[in-house]
């Protein structure tokens, strides 16, 4: 199948409508039935204004940048980007290309 990797960029901390912006996210996603999204952390990087945002040990969660992907449909696609326009939910976005599908083992393969 082909479609595209959709990507949304948020600092860890970051909340929206009362709960934490990556956790909204992958919960409007649920609800328009999109069938998986990941969320990923990092370890260190930096944005438009040149802040470097790195995690050290003992450091309290907050700054660092999460990563929420989806692989969609061209119309799943515009469903998310639609959902986050009309409610201002503050993200910056990627999207990319992709050609997806699922492997399944078969008997010979073992």
């Amino acid at each position: 199948m082909k479609g595209c990797s959709l990507r949304f960029y948020m600092h860890e901390n970051q909340k929206h409508r009362g709960m934490l912006l990556y956790e909204w996210l992958i919960e409007q996603a649920k609800k328009q039935g999109i069938h998986g999204g990941s969320v990923f952390k990092a370890i260190a990087g930096y944005g438009r204004h040149g802040v470097l945002h790195e995690q050290h040990f003992f450091e309290l969660a907050g700054e660092n940048t999460v990563l929420v992907e989806f692989i969609l449909g061209d119309d799943e696609t515009g469903v998310m980007l639609k959902i986050v326009q009309q409610d201002g939910a503050p993200l910056f976005w990627a999207k990319f290309p992709a050609e997806f599908g699922i492997v399944h083992a078969t008997d010979s393969a073992l």
